[in-house]
């Protein structure tokens, strides 16, 4: 199982990185706060027990995943909190189908009971150019 255990902002998205590509909320769920709040592009979902089905739904609808997060910018770092900017890229399948995408993600960290968690998070589509 991946640990939640990174002492820095840097290391935890590597492993939080890692936690996704295996598709599994066990191995993703440590790196959430319990008041976590995530906005994808089918909804905002607050709270683990949220949280928990829509991974498990986007897990369990991409077969053979492979997540990667590329060009991460920090917007804020300190030893409270922390911002990163980030591209995301998927590729796998769906109902025996090659597909892909990608977009922009934001995540809020905070440093609280001596680890980092991810209180917020937005994916969503790049911008118009």
């Amino acid at each position: 199982m991946i640990k939640n255990t990174i002492e820095s902002p840097t290391g935890f998205l590597a492993g939080y990185e890692k936690a996704l590509s295996s598709q599994r909320w066990s191995a993703v769920e440590p790196f959430f706060h319990d008041d976590a709040c995530v906005t994808f592009a089918n909804g905002t979902f607050k709270g683990k027990a949220a949280l928990s089905d829509v991974f498990q739904q986007n897990f369990g609808s991409i077969e053979d995943e492979q997540y990667t997060i590329s060009n991460v910018h920090w917007a804020y770092q300190s030893t409270a909190s922390a911002v990163a900017l980030y591209e995301f890229h998927w590729q796998g399948m769906i109902d025996g189908k090659a597909a892909s995408g990608s977009g922009r993600g934001t995540s809020v960290l905070i440093f609280e009971q001596e680890r980092w968690w991810i209180i917020t998070e937005h994916l969503g589509p790049f911008a118009d150019q």
